[in-house]
């Protein structure tokens, strides 16, 4: 079984290379674009040009404006940024089928109430199969066609085979797991030790503080996620310790270059200037502090984070804060 008619819902960078691997898979896309500039873009020159320039889609993929268009799809990429995705889907809601299943893209938690994704959609749409997509996969090399690993973790093994049927080509692997938790929290703790590395990067600490800090942020998004839930297995897979090796190594990596950017002097309002697209870590770095907060868990590097992008506390004198913890054993 596989899926012929996908909706996208979101027409960033990520929301299109998804749009693209789906038409390669042999799939009818429909790519929900906010901007009515890109729908025309989409639709006169078959490219993305705001968020994808470089790359010709395929003409299986038909853009939109109009949510509705999407109803008719039997599979839905949600790839919006992780604090739009309840608007989004309640936009959704209205206009397609409760029992289409809705694979979920964003990476991150949710301010305020502090939901991992599959909590705001199970919200949203409670009756609606899920399924979380993630993994170490940049925008522009996917789109290009270049080989990508991910994981797809989906409760129900049945469904989880077609929706990666229905997305898998040649260049684009999903490797199916059933652990949702992990997947989420994988993606959600990466963004936030990725702008940690790029602070040490932009300061010149050296190549051994970032292989200190990738992973000992390892060990903190793994002691997030078993506290949440998740399989420790899990996070040491592509969704989790891939994941934060490709956008803790990476200036291409919006989350790093934000940290790189701060590491250099800048402040984060200087960061963030003129930028396009969004770099979730900002967002989700007090979100993963509370949580850590709310069950316990130690997480040094992610509150320090935290602290350094609402202006708590200067970025030096977090990495003394750091440097100064307590000698302990390493497990």
């Amino acid at each position: 079984m596989r899926y012929r008619h996908v909706g996208v819902i979101g027409a960033g960078a990520w929301g299109t290379a998804l749009a693209q691997t789906a038409a390669r898979a042999g799939a009818k896309v429909r790519l929900f674009c906010r901007e009515p500039e890109t729908v025309a873009d989409i639709r006169a020159l078959k490219v993305n040009r705001t968020f994808l320039p470089d790359i010709t889609l395929s003409p299986a993929i038909h853009a939109t404006g109009k949510m509705e268009e999407l109803g008719e799809c039997d599979l839905i990429l949600a790839v919006t940024p992780a604090q739009h995705l309840r608007s989004s889907l309640q936009a959704f809601r209205g206009a397609g089928s409760t029992r289409t299943p809705i694979v979920l893209c964003a990476k991150g938690i949710e301010q305020g109430t502090l939901n991992l994704m599959t909590q705001v959609a199970q919200e949203v749409c409670p009756r609606t199969p899920l399924a979380v997509l993630s993994g170490p996969s940049f925008a522009g090399e996917v789109a290009q066609g270049l080989p990508t690993a991910v994981t797809l973790a989906c409760a129900d093994r049945d469904i989880g085979r077609a929706m990666a049927a229905s997305l898998a080509n040649p260049a684009f692997r999903p490797y199916l797991s059933t652990d949702l938790i992990g997947a989420e929290a994988g993606g959600a703790v990466k963004n936030v030790l990725a702008i940690a590395c790029g602070a040490v990067e932009g300061l010149g600490l050296g190549r051994s503080a970032h292989a200190a800090l990738i992973t000992r942020g390892f060990a903190e998004m793994t002691r997030l996620g078993v506290a949440l839930g998740a399989q420790a297995e899990t996070l040491a897979g592509l969704c989790g310790l891939g994941d934060l090796v490709l956008t803790c190594s990476s200036p291409k990596s919006r989350n790093m270059s934000v940290g790189l950017a701060l590491g250099r002097g800048l402040s984060l309002a200087e960061a963030l200037a003129n930028r396009l697209t969004v770099a979730e870590g900002i967002a989700s770095a007090p979100a993963v502090r509370a949580l850590a907060v709310k069950l316990g868990v130690e997480m040094p590097i992610c509150t320090m984070t935290a602290a350094v992008l609402t202006g708590d506390i200067t970025l030096k004198a977090a990495i003394e804060d750091l440097l100064a913890r307590p000698l302990k054993f390493e497990h």
